[in-house]
C-alpha cells in the first residue's frame, strides 16, 4: 500500500460568499440571513436583527442561519449593530490578488460559493442580475489563469431573504423551483469554467442542530426541519439531473458536516445511542443523496417526533434519478454520545456530549482528534 498521494490529487482551501466577499449591498445583490446577523464571541451569541410590526428594532439569538424573528417582523440592518460579513475580507474587490496568493501557496483547487442573492437578488426575480453573473465569471477565469480548479457550493446558508419573507423559505415547496432555476442559470453560464459543484453545504446541519437542542426542540421543530430537508433533497436531485443534461462532464456532489461520534462507554445503551446519532446526524442526508432513497431507519426517526412528511411519488422518482456523483464532507472534531448522567460535558461552539478523556480541546470546545477523520472515512 502506497502512502503517496496520486499526482492528480487536488490540494486547496475554501471560503464562502457570505463569510468572505463583503460588498453585501453592491451591484444589485439582495440580502441574505448573514447580512442581518451580528458578530459574536465565545461568551456572546450572534443575533439576527429585525424591525417588528410596530417599527421597533429587535434581535434574537441565532446560530447564524436558524434564527426565528417574531411574527410580522421584517429582517433589517440596524445602525447600532456590527455585521462582520458586510466587509469580511473584501474578496469581492480583492479576489484577483487573493487568487494569485492561492496560486503561490500551491492550490490546485479552490472551493467557494456563489451568493444566490447576487444572481437573483430576491430569489424570484424574472431575470438574473448581470453584474452578479459577470463577477463570478471573472473569478472563475482568474482561477483558470493559475490552473486552479473551482469547486462551487451552490447554496451556503444564503437563501435570499426575499424568499424567506415572501414564502417562508425552504418550508415552502415553491422554493424548490426557484432554486432549480437559479442552478440552471449558473450551470449554463459557467459550463465551460466549472466542473465540480456541490448542491447544499452541510445539509445535515438541520438534524444536527435539532439533536443538539435535545429536549428544547419540539416535535413541531422536527416536523419543520425534516420537511425543509425533504424539499432540499428534491431540489438537489432535480439540480443533478439538469446539470448532467447541460454538461455530462459535471461532477455534482453533496456536502455533509462530518462529525465523528463515539460511544461514551461500552454500555450497550451507549453503543445503540451512538448508532442512532450517526443515523440522524450523518447517514440520513448522505443516504438520500447518494443512494436515492430514505434509509430504513428514517421511519423510526420520524415516528420519534410525530413527523409526517409531504412526499409525492414524483419526489421519490426524482430522488432516484438525481443521485450525486461524489460524497464530500467537512471534518472539525469528534463528539461522545452517552446515556449516562453526571459526566463532565463539553461546552463550546456546536460541540456537545460527554468530554473525551483521551483528547484535548480547543478554546472553542472542539476536540483535537485527527484520528477521528480516519474513523469517519
Amino acid at each position: 500500500m502506497t502512502k503517496a498521494f496520486p499526482k492528480n490529487f487536488l490540494w486547496g482551501g475554501a471560503i464562502a460568499a457570505n463569510q468572505a466577499e463583503g460588498a453585501y449591498n453592491e451591484d444589485g445583490r439582495g440580502l441574505v440571513a448573514t447580512d442581518v446577523t451580528t458578530g459574536g464571541s465565545v461568551k456572546e451569541p450572534r443575533y439576527m436583527t429585525y424591525i417588528d410590526k410596530d417599527g421597533k428594532p429587535g434581535k434574537v439569538p441565532t446560530m447564524g442561519h436558524n434564527g426565528k424573528i417574531p411574527e410580522g417582523a421584517k429582517y433589517a440592518v440596524l445602525d447600532t449593530e456590527h455585521y462582520p460579513n458586510h466587509v469580511a475580507v473584501d474578496f469581492y474587490h480583492r479576489y484577483k490578488e487573493d487568487i494569485k496568493l492561492f496560486a503561490e501557496m500551491g492550490y490546485s483547487i479552490f472551493r467557494l460559493s456563489i451568493s444566490w442573492a447576487r444572481i437573483f437578488p430576491n430569489g424570484d426575480d424574472k431575470e438574473p442580475n448581470q453584474a452578479g453573473l459577470d463577477f463570478y465569471r471573472s473569478v472563475f477565469e482568474e482561477c483558470r489563469k493559475y490552473n486552479i480548479e473551482p469547486l462551487v457550493s451552490i447554496w451556503h446558508f444564503d437563501t435570499p431573504l426575499g424568499l424567506e419573507e415572501k414564502y417562508g423559505g425552504w418550508k415552502n415547496r415553491k422554493v424548490i423551483d426557484y432554486y432549480v432555476r437559479y442552478c440552471e442559470v449558473i450551470f449554463n453560464e459557467y459550463k465551460d469554467l466549472v466542473k465540480y459543484w456541490l448542491t447544499f453545504n452541510e445539509i445535515n446541519n438541520t438534524t444536527m442542530f435539532l439533536d443538539m437542542f435535545g429536549a428544547k426542540a419540539r416535535d413541531e421543530d422536527y416536523q419543520e426541519g425534516y420537511q425543509i430537508l425533504h424539499h432540499q433533497f428534491v431540489a438537489s436531485a432535480k439540480t443533478v439531473q439538469i446539470g448532467h443534461a447541460i454538461n455530462p462532464d459535471f461532477m455534482i456532489g453533496n456536502m455533509i458536516c462530518g462529525i465523528t461520534f463515539y460511544p461514551g462507554t461500552c454500555d450497550p445503551a451507549d453503543i445503540l445511542a451512538n448508532e442512532h446519532k450517526w443515523q440522524s446526524g450523518i447517514y440520513y442526508c448522505g443516504d438520500v443523496q447518494v443512494k436515492g432513497a430514505y434509509g430504513t431507519y428514517a421511519k423510526r426517526l420520524w415516528k420519534e417526533h410525530n413527523v409526517t412528511l409531504d412526499i409525492t411519488e414524483e419526489d421519490l422518482e426524482d430522488l432516484k434519478r438525481g443521485t450525486v456523483d461524489m460524497y464530500t464532507f467537512s471534518y472539525y472534531m469528534s463528539n461522545n454520545v452517552t446515556t449516562h448522567t453526571g459526566v463532565e460535558e463539553v461546552s463550546g461552539n456546536f460541540s456537545t456530549g460527554a468530554k473525551n478523556p483521551y483528547l484535548t480541546y480547543s478554546d472553542w470546545g472542539w476536540a483535537h482528534d485527527p484520528m477521528g477523520l480516519q474513523y469517519y472515512l
